[in-house]
């Protein structure tokens, strides 16, 4: 193993043991719920939105450590951008992770120890969920599913 794929293994374990941003947000204006069946992952995402800025983003829930992981380091992300920003950096990342030609990575941040799970293409549904989610919780809420 690389050393930087072993400081993206601890990155991505320390957010698993670790996560940021868990629990509960009393002031969401938006929430919704998601399920991975495959895996048996179920998250939810609450945001609290001033304007177009996100001031905060919490995750309920979890399920194997790639998700766990990946909400984790997702909140961490987008907290303070805009709906706008937040999109664009979604739309990078799941081209990353699927690894779609024209990927950038360097946009992503911490976001690229997820990069690897395009090589395992079940994974890509756990390192995405809590995205989905997120943007759903944008939308006005609801339920998501990777299926």
């Amino acid at each position: 193993m690389s050393e930087l794929q072993a400081l993206y293994q601890e990155v991505l374990l320390d957010h698993y043991r670790s996560p940021r941003n868990q629990g509960p947000l009393e002031s969401a204006t938006g929430r919704a719920e998601g399920h991975n069946p495959l895996c048996g992952d179920r998250i939810a995402v609450a945001v609290e939105v001033a304007g177009e800025r996100l001031n905060r983003v919490t995750f309920e829930g979890g399920g194997c450590a790639i998700s766990t992981a990946s909400a984790s380091l997702m909140t961490e992300a987008v907290n303070g951008r805009t709906v706008a920003e937040v999109e664009a950096l979604f739309a990078e990342f799941r081209k990353a992770v699927t690894g779609a030609p024209g990927a950038e990575i360097e946009p992503l941040g911490k976001l690229a120890v997820l990069c690897g799970v395009k090589d395992f293409p079940m994974r890509v549904k756990c390192a995405t969920l809590a995205w989905h989610t997120l943007l759903a919780a944008l939308a006005g809420g609801g339920k998501v599913s990777t299926e």
